[in-house]
């Protein structure tokens, strides 16, 4: 596989966003969004997919955290998307299970270029660190369409929001390392019986 590099860049009215990953990298990890709790949350995704994520986020937060989850989750799947290539060699699909304390989440992904998301939420509480849970909604909505990955998540059980959320990022990132990991006994191109996948 060749360096699975990228840079992505994102100046709207509401946020400016520069992005860039290294899916090959040692775990060199820097997020600033101006939102201590979405720092961590993106940390731990990348920490735990093994990649370099380098995130600088300057958003409308006088708003909420609205528009600067959802554009990081547009940017953060462009990179992705570019990165993996024409993905040759990985295996593509990746699964999770990580427990946090009483909380647990299950995250089952698929890097096939067809973006679809399934997002079992109901037991998150309403608000999370200051902030409704639904940013957190779109923020995996926008990575799963803008990085052509179908997204599995359910939130099986638990009752503190930061602790359901954290079970949700660390099992996106472990899913992702598995997914784009080489495949043992790979086909020559992409891991599909019809020999490709859609773009």
């Amino acid at each position: 596989m060749s360096t699975r590099k990228a840079t992505i860049t994102r100046t709207t009215k509401e946020t400016d966003i520069a992005l860039s990953i290294n899916l090959d990298g040692n775990r060199q990890v820097t997020v600033e969004t101006g939102w201590g709790f979405a720092d961590h949350m993106l940390t731990l995704l990348a920490f735990w997919a093994s990649m370099d994520l380098d995130l600088r986020c300057k958003g409308d937060l006088e708003v909420d955290a609205h528009h600067s989850l959802e554009d990081i989750g547009i940017c953060l799947g462009q990179a992705l998307h570019e990165a993996l290539g024409d993905k040759a060699g990985i295996a593509r699909v990746g699964w999770a299970r990580v427990p946090m304390d009483e909380a647990l989440c299950d995250v089952t992904l698929d890097l096939s270029g067809r973006p679809y998301l399934v997002y079992n939420d109901d037991i998150l509480p309403a608000l999370i660190a200051g902030e409704e849970r639904d940013v957190w909604r779109e923020f995996f909505k926008s990575l799963a369409f803008s990085g052509k990955l179908n997204l599995h998540m359910d939130f099986a059980y638990g009752q503190n929001g930061h602790h359901l959320l954290e079970s949700a990022c660390k099992g996106i990132g472990l899913a992702l390392a598995q997914a784009m990991s080489p495949a043992r006994n790979a086909p020559s191109g992409v891991m599909s019986t019809k020999g490709s996948l859609e773009k």
